[in-house]
């Protein structure tokens, strides 16, 4: 009987995948793996991995005797070492396309709250008073502001989509998506540092890979339109944590909202927890109730593709 080995997961059980998996002849042992050392022992002799969180090293890879796929669950495959597996004939493969409505939502939410100032008059009302919680200068219409969208992929897409009846200027920088489509859409395609300099809010929507890790640390904070808004519910590593910290408490960059970061969770002690013009989300952007079944079933369906010998989809590693 083939085994598929689930490393970690967030779900109260894993019935949506057994169900799946056991109609196929095929095992399910999992664990809540973190390390190497836990890691390695449950993935040894699996048939098909299946991940979410865990750190899928190239140590881990390489303890790896038959596996015949490694799935992501999720679209971000960073806790995979893609070349390790490569190197060794695993396909890697994501789940691209299960939450492309959800993150859009909670984009608009961010970019909303943050410019309509809702926490802050929320919590003033908590707080027994009555009227502006903050400058007049800082309630904001999107028809008066431009939003730089820094990826233009499904996700990107759909938040530029939705951002068009508001009325705002929308540029985008990305260096994969030609010219033509951003246009199609509505945008401005842009090199990156005409959209820092004049984007009112930025929002973050591409992977976290070598060339986008960091892609906004101190040097290109400066760079950013004096008091901009910045939204990420990408990848925690695009920013240098500290460096937006301290634009943050200068007032360099005027207010953040994070479902991610680096590190997550949030450190209890980190400014970003305390600072009156940071939002943040427990990197739930993606949850619905129709979104996650989709997830869990995509994933254990690819898992039973790669038992099958079937042609996988979504293939990120090129093997």
């Amino acid at each position: 009987m083939p085994t598929v080995a689930v490393t970690d997961y967030t779900f109260p059980a894993l019935d949506v995948e057994e169900l799946i998996l056991r109609s196929q002849g095929a095992e399910l042992v999992h664990g809540q793996c973190k390390t190497a050392e836990t890691l390695i022992p449950l993935v040894r002799d699996a048939d098909a991995v299946i991940t979410q969180f865990a750190p899928i090293t190239a140590e881990v890879i390489a303890a790896m005797k038959r596996a015949r796929v490694i799935v992501r669950y999720g679209i971000g495959v960073d806790n995979v070492d893609l070349e390790a597996a490569w190197t060794q004939g695993i396909p890697v493969c994501n789940v691209p396309d299960y939450c492309i409505d959800e993150v859009a939502d909670h984009t608009l939410a961010f970019i909303l709250a943050t410019t309509r100032q809702v926490v802050q008059n929320t919590q003033y009302i908590r707080d027994g008073k009555w009227g502006l919680a903050t400058p007049l200068a800082e309630l904001k219409c999107l028809r008066d502001l431009t939003v730089g969208l820094v990826g233009f992929g499904r996700i990107g897409r759909e938040v530029a989509a939705r951002l068009a009846p508001f009325k705002c200027r929308r540029l985008v920088f990305d260096p994969a998506v030609p010219s033509e489509v951003v246009a199609a859409a509505g945008c401005e395609s842009a090199p990156l540092d005409v959209v820092l300099s004049h984007a009112d809010v930025l929002t973050l929507h591409c992977p976290s890979t070598q060339q986008t890790r960091k892609i906004l640390n101190a040097g290109s904070l400066s760079r950013l339109k004096p008091g901009a808004i910045i939204i990420n519910l990408a990848r925690g590593d695009l920013i240098e944590t500290g460096a937006l910290i301290d634009a943050l408490e200068s007032g360099r960059v005027g207010a953040a909202a994070l479902d991610v970061c680096d590190p997550e969770p949030i450190p209890l002690d980190s400014p970003l927890r305390k600072l009156p013009n940071v939002i943040t989300s427990s990197h739930i952007a993606s949850a619905s109730v129709r979104a996650v079944r989709t997830l869990r079933e995509t994933a254990a369906n690819i898992a039973v593709k790669a038992l099958r010998g079937e042609p996988l989809p979504s293939v990120v590693n090129g093997v």
